[in-house]
């Protein structure tokens, strides 16, 4: 960053050895480090920051492009798709007269509830008995 070599620094150390003394230079050392160490660590936390926030942006604008194009598709597909079940509903209604089956016979319906989800008569896949039992008699 500096461009600082070995005979720089050494010269520093020379100086701050001078000035300082031997009793003060290691605190003022440890002091220095610790300043150096804080700016570091602010300068890698900004720029780690920083090319968060860029990824961030790049990831929404490619979101909104992405799903710029994926919504036409999806309007267009369901649009056809309803077309197409609206055609096959005319068709349906117009062969189906009400109550009645292709035989002439009543058409079977379903009883059931729109809401109900218990199984019929049947439905739970055991036969139904044919005869009821009746209890025992106690005093037999």
């Amino acid at each position: 960053m500096f461009d600082i070599g070995f005979l720089e620094l050494l010269i520093c150390g020379v100086i701050a050895l001078l000035v300082l003394g031997p009793e003060r230079l290691p605190t003022a050392a440890r002091a220095a480090g610790r300043w150096v160490g804080g700016a570091r660590r602010m300068v890698s936390q900004f720029t780690s920051e920083l090319d968060r926030q860029l990824k961030a942006e790049e990831l929404r604008k490619e979101l909104r492009e992405a799903g710029d194009v994926g919504l036409d598709d999806v309007k267009k597909t369901v649009r056809g798709a309803l077309d197409e079940a609206r055609q096959y509903e005319h068709m349906i209604m117009s062969d189906k007269p009400a109550g009645k089956a292709a035989t002439g016979k009543p058409a079977i319906t379903d009883q059931s509830q729109p809401g109900d989800t218990s199984p019929g008569p049947g439905e739970n896949g055991q036969a139904e008995p044919d005869t009821v039992q009746k209890p025992s008699d106690p005093s037999s």
